[in-house]
């Protein structure tokens, strides 16, 4: 796992050159909070506009994600649904309103934190991402994660987790368990579609609160 994690670690270098041929401007280390803004609305312009993969072309509106610029945690999820895709903001059917209730239960406020996706544009029927879309998205949301710099970061479901933790193991064996990303914390859990999916089931709901609350453990809210 820390090979490959490693690896993409340092393709972001790479990674953030391709966004600065776009024309984004992102030097931001040790600068400001509003270098900081600028940056990532920029990036949310560039993300708007993006032509990068087919997805573009049956989109209603992408999704660049939302939330506070200097948030303590992230939460990352496969892509936009319908309810998405129309109002251009993540996390906003069913699943997000779950997500939302969490989130507060979390003692956090939604405006705190920073949710996204990996994949910004919503794949036709909700169909999973394919590797080369998950390829074309991959410098956006390595730009937010290196711009907003959080303690941790939940990965909700197996494309995100497998985003950051490329290991070929399923989310029950690897959810509710901390990994390293360079120096963020990362927590798999289920992606809230799932847990809405089994809502009869009340364990997956009890997996996903302790995994919650690990990560309110480490950020000083317990």
């Amino acid at each position: 796992m820390s090979g490959k994690t490693d690896h993409l670690l340092h393709s972001l270098g790479e990674k953030l050159n391709f966004l600065a041929q776009l024309g984004v401007d992102f030097v931001f280390v040790e600068e400001k909070k509003s270098r900081k803004s600028d940056f990532l609305l920029s990036l949310h312009e560039k993300i708007l506009r993006c032509r990068l993969c087919p997805l573009a072309d049956r989109r209603e509106n992408a999704v660049p994600g939302e939330g506070h610029f200097d948030a303590p945690l992230m939460f990352v999820g496969e892509a936009p649904g319908a309810d998405e895709d129309t109002q251009g903001r993540p996390f906003v059917g069913r699943a997000g309103q779950l997500l939302t209730r969490i989130i507060e239960a979390m003692k956090f406020k939604r405006d705190d934190v920073f949710i996204t996706n990996v994949v910004k544009c919503r794949p036709p029927d909700n169909r999973t991402p394919s590797k080369e879309e998950i390829e074309a998205c991959q410098p956006y949301l390595l730009a937010q994660v290196e711009a907003i710099q959080p303690r941790v970061i939940v990965t909700l479901g197996k494309v995100a987790t497998d985003f950051f933790v490329p290991v070929d193991v399923s989310m029950s064996s690897i959810r509710g368990n901390f990994f390293e990303f360079g120096k963020i914390l990362i927590m798999p859990t289920f992606h809230p579609s799932y847990v809405i999916r089994n809502e009869g089931n009340r364990n997956i709901k009890k997996l996903v609160w302790q995994d919650m609350q690990k990560v309110m453990s480490v950020l000083g809210k317990k």
